[in-house]
């Protein structure tokens, strides 16, 4: 091991300076080589914590255009509420979404009113719902060239939806359909094609003699696809129901829900607002409770008597 000089003649191993810089710290050997005002900085503030919280919305369209048309209203909140971050997270099908709901993967959620009713079992909690209830309806599209002219003439052919618990969709339309004397099951076969894209496509593409699904799709589709969308007609549409809501687990703090709440619901008077909204597309969100929904219960146990055994 090599030697260093440090006293006259004095020599010690490179080890033994270590032993030396407790004893005698002012040994030049010792310095560190740092300035000699060198002085450590201190912050008075500690570093901001910001919390992740999941924003869960249903499948209104594949993960891609999900992200695509909300994404921008978790950046707007992201850039308008500190000490937070707003992830969205899409779900592939109504089943995934549903699993992760029930499980409260979601801190906030963009529900149908069928998982906001099944939501409260699960502590969750309303908090608001998207406005205009009137666009909350079934409709059920054909080919132009199908030659369906009346309800009856669907018996003993397949119709597509989404997934069993597509409220407006699925349930809405095959109550539709039982109150005009076709039985699901008996006088019609059930296709769940998983996604509202491919339950108008499997109408397109003659695998479903008809299709259910709701407008917001519908006219999303119709952007995208429009030579496809020319080939389709609504011919039935059911009465409406109460739109989507907005729910937040019981765990998320009083103060963000309100202030996410009040940025949602004041999108609409806003320039820029009115722009994220027209992407979804939607009108407004506005405030709404468990409560509200009391009218989807009742037609929750009317379907469930007449359609589910």
């Amino acid at each position: 091991m090599g030697k260093i000089k440090i006293f006259g003649t004095w020599r010690v191993s490179r080890a033994g300076i270590f032993v030396l810089c407790l004893l005698f710290p002012f040994i030049p050997a010792c310095n560190s080589g740092k300035p000699d005002n060198y002085t450590p900085e201190y912050s008075s503030q500690p570093p901001e914590q910001r919390r992740i919280y999941i924003f869960g919305v249903h499948p209104l369209y594949n993960p891609q255009r999900l992200n695509e048309v909300y994404g921008p209203i978790m950046d707007y909140l992201n850039r308008h509420i500190s000490g937070a971050v707003f992830k969205l997270e899409a779900s592939r099908s109504y089943d995934e979404f549903d699993k992760k709901l029930y499980n409260r993967n979601f801190h906030f959620a963009l529900p149908n009113p069928y998982q906001t009713i099944n939501s409260l079992r699960h502590g969750y909690h309303v908090f608001g719902k998207v406005g205009e209830d009137t666009e909350f309806r079934g409709i059920i599209l054909i080919r132009k060239d199908a030659g369906i002219n009346k309800v009856k003439d669907l018996r003993g052919k397949t119709i597509s939806f989404p997934a069993p618990t597509a409220l407006a969709a699925t349930m809405m339309p095959i109550y539709f359909l039982h109150n005009r004397g076709l039985e699901a099951g008996k006088d019609f076969t059930i296709l769940f094609s998983g996604s509202q894209e491919s339950s108008i496509m499997n109408v397109y593409l003659h695998k479903s003699a008809a299709g259910g699904t709701w407008p917001p799709p519908w006219e999303a589709f119709k952007e995208r696809s429009p030579e496809i969308a020319a080939e389709l007609d609504i011919k039935w549409e059911t009465p409406p129901l109460i739109n989507l809501s907005l729910v937040a687990r019981d765990d998320v703090p009083d103060n963000l829900r309100r202030q996410v709440s009040g940025l949602l619901f004041s999108l609409h008077n806003s320039e820029e607002g009115r722009r994220l909204l027209s992407a979804l597309p939607l009108k407004r969100f506005e405030p709404a409770t468990d409560a509200t929904y009391s009218p989807v219960l009742e037609f929750i146990k009317k379907y469930n008597k007449a359609i589910r055994q």
